[in-house]
Order: structure tokens, then sequence, then C-alpha cells
């Protein structure tokens, strides 16, 4: 997909609006997500959250007292910036932002109790190789969670879900944030992407093992765990 070639630049247009659309069109859905996320965290020291973005998971792991030290990986510098201002606000200490790239980390082998990524797998140019880099960077024995959209296959709330997704939050997404491309990649990068078994199957080629999935409202998000041995 052509859009993930640039992804960075895609996400700096929309950040402004980011927060806004994202709660607002998921009518906060996308809170309790998070926090079924790390509901199924350890609470472990220091944890690599990849595609940080404004930093909502990264906060939500911080309240819970899941983690006592996030670093923040991003393509995006503009939603890191948003991030920050979120965390300094909220009085947090302990997330460093930095920016990089998901499928060439700069980060030692073994160097992190536990990796999270939140609507971020979907946007790398190659899956395969984001997931190694997550598992090489994770210490034995630690976690990985990743909260993904995924597409619902209980057939009235798919097509639902079309309607919705093909209609409605492109043209809102459009008229707020003023890009014309970016939620319409939202849906497309949603519909071509894998998830249940088959997102799993690519968790197991990376060398993860114990994974499991659990979707949520109806399958629209999930929630993957999976472990370094």
């Amino acid at each position: 997909m052509e859009e993930k070639q640039h992804i960075g630049q895609l996400f700096d247009r929309i950040a402004g609006t980011y927060d806004g659309l994202n709660h607002g069109l998921s009518l906060n859905i996308d809170r309790r997500w998070r926090k079924k996320t790390v509901a199924k965290m350890p609470s472990v020291r220091h944890v690599l959250d990849v595609a940080i973005g404004t930093a909502d998971l990264a906060i939500e792991m911080l309240q819970c007292g899941k983690a006592e030290q996030v670093t923040g990986l991003d393509l995006s510098r503009q939603m890191m910036a948003i991030g920050k201002e979120k965390v300094e606000r909220l009085g947090l200490k302990g997330v460093d932002f930095v920016f990089g790239n998901a499928q060439q980390m700069s980060f030692e082998d073994n160097t992190f109790d536990a990796v999270t990524c939140a609507f971020g797998c979907r946007n790398f140019q190659n899956l395969d190789e984001g997931l190694r880099e997550m598992y090489r960077v994770l210490k034995p024995g630690g976690q990985v969670t990743i909260l993904e959209f995924s597409y619902p296959s209980n057939p009235p709330v798919r097509a639902c879900y079309d309607i919705y997704f093909t209609r409605v939050l492109p043209f809102i997404g459009r008229v707020v944030s003023r890009d014309k491309t970016a939620y319409t990649y939202l849906n497309k990068s949603v519909k071509s992407f894998c998830w249940g078994e088959q997102f799993l199957q690519h968790m197991r080629e990376a060398g993860f093992s114990t994974e499991q999935f659990t979707p949520l409202t109806f399958g629209i998000a999930t929630v993957y765990t999976a472990l370094k041995s």
C-alpha cells in the first residue's frame, strides 16, 4: 500500500485532530480497548511501546502501574510531540520518545521487559520484519501485547461496519482533519490486514510462543499476546 511508504508524514498531517477524532468516531470505545489491553499485561519495569503516537497506551500503562518506564517509538514527530505534552500535563514521569522505524530498531537485543503496540502493526511496510524486531529487543520470558483493528465476522455487524468505515468515518475524518487521504487509508488498511489466527501465525513465524487473541466489540478490534521463550 503506497501510503505506508510515507506513514510518518501522513500522521504528522493529522496529529492535531487525531485524538479528538479517534475518541469521537469510536464513541470512546477505543479508551476501553486500551484499558483491556493493559489489563492483559504483566507489571514490569521497562516497556517498549511501538508506534506510541500520542501516548494513550503508555499513559494507561503508567497510571495502572503496569510499567515504571516506557520507551515510545514512532515515525511521526508531531504525534509524539502531542504525546509528550499530554504526559507532562498529567505529571507523569518515565516516558521517553524516540523517532525511529519499527522494522529497523536501534535498540540492543533483549533490552525490554515487555513490548506493546496499539494500532500500529497494520502500518508496517513489512509486518514480519516488525514482529521479528519486537522479538529481538524483548527479553526472554517477556510478553508482547498488541492491540489492532480486525474485521468482524458476524454478517450484520460486518455490514454496519462496512457502511461506517467506508462512508461515514472517511467523510467526517476528511472534514475535521482537512486531509483527503488519511481516513480513507484507515479503512483500506484495516480491510487488507490479517487478523485472528492469521495474525497469530505471523507471531509464531517471528519466534513467539503461547500466542493468544481476544476479540473486542464484536471483533472490531483484537488484543494479541505472546511470549519470547
